[in-house]
């Protein structure tokens, strides 16, 4: 695999994007926004600016790595690719039309790979006429410094794709998790309702934000409170994953809380809108 398509240039995709292109790969950024597009553009070369600031890569390094993007508004782009990774918005429609459409544009190796946090890849895959090459390929946030990455198998991926994209994992520097398609897969099954527990724990009035997260930093070692995170991830995308794990199992035990439900229609969306749980200038 040689060229690489990334299809959102929001905080993921240009992260993954620029771990691609880190690695050696020529990278397409896709968006159809061209504001996003080059906001997603000068963050990646913001985010290289500062590794070589702290002696972590080159001026070369960096002016290759530049060299190695191509900012794209068309997804004819695809055509090219050896290999798309999606990362749009959290929406099963949405993801379904892209790789329909991915389906009819790339040549017929090309592997199709969602970074969906929460959605079914068999689902996804069903819209093309190549389950075996769809596959989930889930980064964490952010996506240059975090190891991680859930592949994860839809229900007619083949052996082939799993392996084409664990390889490749492990030339980005990341570590790669083997994981079954189920709602929420390994990390946010684990979590979305941990976050959701918390916020639980300040609807019925047990503590305070600030008391509920400071349990959790010195108590549990985590390095950032819960709600804090939910914050930092996003209210709304909080109650998205949330929702798919109550639809999907069926289990009273996923039932998002009503005062994320509330946060969310108030457009409290955490640090993206100024307000979350904590407020932001």
């Amino acid at each position: 695999m040689n060229t690489i398509m990334v299809i959102g240039a929001g905080q993921m995709g240009s992260g993954i994007a620029q771990v691609f292109a880190q690695s050696g790969y020529h990278v397409y950024l896709n968006d159809m926004n061209e504001s996003a597009l080059e906001k997603g553009m000068k963050n990646i070369e913001k985010l290289l600016n500062r590794a070589v600031d702290k002696g972590r890569m080159t001026e070369d390094e960096k002016t290759a790595t530049i060299r190695r993007l191509s900012p794209s508004i068309n997804l004819q782009d695809a055509k090219n690719c050896d290999l798309v990774v999606e990362a749009v918005i959290e929406n099963m429609d949405v993801k379904m039309s892209v790789f329909k459409h991915l389906d009819e544009i790339t040549p017929a190796h090309t592997i199709l790979a969602s970074n969906t946090s929460s959605l079914r890849i068999t689902e996804i895959a069903s819209a093309t006429n190549r389950p075996d090459q769809v596959i989930g390929m889930h980064f964490m946030n952010p996506v240059p410094v975090m190891k991680l990455v859930e592949i994860i198998r839809g229900l007619q991926t083949s052996e082939e794709t799993y392996q084409a994209i664990e390889d490749i994992t492990r030339k980005l520097a990341k570590t790669p998790v083997e994981v079954n398609d189920f709602p929420g897969f390994v990390s946010n099954r684990i979590l979305v309702p941990m976050i959701n527990e918390a916020i639980y724990t300040l609807y019925e009035g047990v503590a305070t934000v600030e008391d509920i997260d400071r349990v959790m930093k010195l108590g549990m070692n985590h390095p950032m409170g819960p709600l804090q995170l939910a914050d930092f991830i996003g209210l709304d995308t909080c109650l998205y994953i949330m929702e798919v794990l109550h639809e999907g199992f069926g289990d009273s035990k996923y039932r998002p809380c009503p005062l994320l439900r509330n946060y969310v229609k108030a457009g409290w969306l955490g640090k993206k809108s100024g307000r979350g749980f904590y407020q932001y200038d």
